[in-house]
């Protein structure tokens, strides 16, 4: 059996909503590209506040109001995520904590050593 050393894991639960804080508003409207851009911002600002950067994530769990908007999605997860694939899962739900949020996503990372 094959050990690794201890190192410090992350989880970002349910990635703060793309919601403006001065107005309340949902950014990127009815856009899920747009809603998942700045919810990868969002899961950016966290990552980089505990040491880390999207190639440390080894999971995400992305939850859709609409399958059909995955493609969509994984436009600005590529453009976050580069050539990193992490393990993913996806789940259609039926409703997020907003009628206007698309997307929402929860991700754990590990440190480095």
């Amino acid at each position: 059996m094959h050990g690794i050393g201890r190192r410090e894991e992350i989880r970002v639960p349910g990635m703060p909503e793309p919601i403006s804080h001065f107005t309340n508003r949902t950014i990127g409207g009815t856009d899920a590209t747009a809603q998942a851009r700045q919810v990868h911002e969002n899961l950016k600002r966290c990552l980089a506040a505990a040491g880390a950067t999207f190639a440390d994530v080894c999971k995400v769990t992305v939850f859709l109001k609409n399958i059909a908007d995955r493609e969509k999605v994984n436009i600005a997860r590529k453009e976050y995520f580069g050539s990193h694939r992490p393990a993913s899962t996806l789940v259609e739900i039926s409703r997020l904590v907003r009628d206007d949020l698309l997307v929402e996503i929860e991700a754990v990372a590990v440190l480095p050593e």
